[in-house]
């Protein structure tokens, strides 16, 4: 009797498909006519669809046409805010936030934040979104979305130095709640919301709380050029160096957006004793009108890993890490003046290995973002027999700059199907857009004159 006929069957195998392989050297690479074995919510083997002929297997799903790649990582949003979707349009930053954004979110209550991130979880599920970085309010309602929907996530909850001692308690004691819930798929982070809404003494509180108990940091920072002069012309040091002496920079931080990183903060990003990673979502600067973007560059030459993601689509409008991808690459060959750079495999680079690793996930048995034993099963599969994405020449520009969220058919999280043939499996849409709009009235009303915050950096 062979091994094959006596083993337990596995949980599931993809077989089929192409498979996006990283090597030793962490370059990217395509496995023609592979299968994926899925076992206890890991990847065990990627081999030759041959090789699985007549493997014992719970699940099947043949995959010819397709391209299975690690999950999607979106490093930074506020998933909630899809319920804002549209409503503050063509405004800049500071009227964005003060006329519109922070009036509205005054009248968040917890059931409009659930509803809002069952939202966002269905449309990044059918964009190939396994995992997202979140970062806002009312978290509790979130977690309890992801552990439901089946998703990975980091989860923060956010707060500001007008809350006091009470919001930075907040955003420590829901870390420790969650930390390891949804049966692993939660890893939490304090969230600070920015140099400019949380003072000295809050960061250097936060980084303590940090270190005490092993968490990770998740902020805003140097969000644009303005709020570095803002902060230089105010206070004599830019945002990344508020961030270096109150000890943010020695914990694991993930900073979001970064376009007002300056030369000056390289050397200090280079040098912190944590880990550090941004997370670069190109749609929103270009809406914004800002007029520099992430240094990608620069931060790789450091060594500091720039993980892909949209914000939140009340400025992004979606949260489609597919176009992302895209516009980073042709927003750094414009910015860089170089068309060697960024190419389509630097990109699914980012998309992959360097977007777990923002959001702490990277490591090796147990970690995302890649496609072999021993990492988690989360993995997408890319329908690539449109016409748009034929013929194909070049397996990694057909993925980055042709193919679209759309043409994910199949989403995987821990060896779990979250979507297959592009019907979702853990999320009713229309009751959950139904109960959203007979509550949309009393989100957006403006006429109390309330905001939770002043923008002004």
């Amino acid at each position: 009797m062979t091994p094959a006929a006596t083993e337990s069957p596995a949980d599931l195998v993809v077989t089929g498909c192409a498979v996006l392989t990283h090597d030793d050297r962490e370059r990217i690479g395509f496995a023609q006519d592979a299968a994926i074995v899925v076992r206890g919510g890991a990847v065990e083997e990627v081999t030759s669809a041959g090789a699985v002929a007549g493997r014992a297997a719970r699940e099947w799903i043949d995959a010819r046409g397709q391209v299975a790649l690690p999950g999607l990582i979106n490093c930074h949003t506020h998933a909630p805010m899809v319920a804002l979707r549209g409503l503050a349009e063509d405004l800049p930053t500071e009227e964005w936030f003060n006329d519109v954004v922070w009036p509205v979110e005054s009248n968040l209550t917890a059931r409009d934040v659930e509803l809002g991130a069952l939202l966002a979880c269905a449309e990044m599920i059918r964009g190939g979104v396994t995992c997202f970085a979140d970062h806002y309010f009312a978290m509790d309602a979130v977690a309890a979305v992801v552990d439901g929907c089946g998703m990975r996530a980091l989860l923060g909850e956010a707060f500001f130095s007008s809350q006091g001692a009470e919001g930075r308690e907040r955003s420590l004691a829901f870390a420790l709640r969650h930390r390891g819930a949804a049966d692993g798929r939660i890893t939490t982070a304090l969230a600070p919301h920015a140099p400019y809404t949380v003072d000295d003494t809050d960061l250097a509180a936060t980084a303590r709380l940090a270190h005490e108990h092993g968490l990770p940091v998740h902020l805003h920072a140097a969000e644009n050029r303005d709020q570095t002069e803002a902060s230089l012309a105010r206070h004599g040091v830019t945002p990344v160096e508020v961030l270096h002496r109150t000890g943010i920079l020695d914990t694991d931080v993930l900073i979001a957006h970064g376009t007002g990183v300056v030369e000056s903060d390289l050397p200090l990003l280079e040098r912190a004793s944590g880990r550090t990673a941004v997370a670069t979502a190109p749609r929103g600067y270009l809406k914004f009108a800002w007029p520099h973007t992430t240094p990608v560059r620069a931060l790789r030459d450091i060594g500091v890993p720039v993980g892909l993601a949209t914000d939140g689509a009340a400025s992004n409008n979606s949260l489609d890490v597919w176009e992302s991808m895209a516009l980073t690459s042709l927003i750094q060959k414009s910015t860089e003046g170089d068309p060697r750079w960024l190419t389509s495999r630097q990109a699914l680079h980012h998309a992959t290995l360097q977007s777990a690793r923002a959001v702490g996930l990277g490591g090796g048995a147990g970690g995302i973002g890649s496609i072999a034993p021993g990492r988690r099963a989360d993995l997408v599969l890319v329908d690539l027999t449109g016409p748009h994405t034929q013929p194909v020449h070049d397996l990694a520009a057909t993925l980055v700059h042709s193919a679209r969220a759309a043409d994910v058919r199949t989403t995987i999280v821990d060896g779990r199907i979250l979507m297959r043939d592009r019907e979702l499996l853990t999320i009713d849409v229309p009751e959950v857009v139904r109960e959203l709009g007979e509550r949309l009235p009393a989100l957006v009303d403006r006429s109390h004159g309330r905001r939770i915050q002043e923008y002004g950096t």
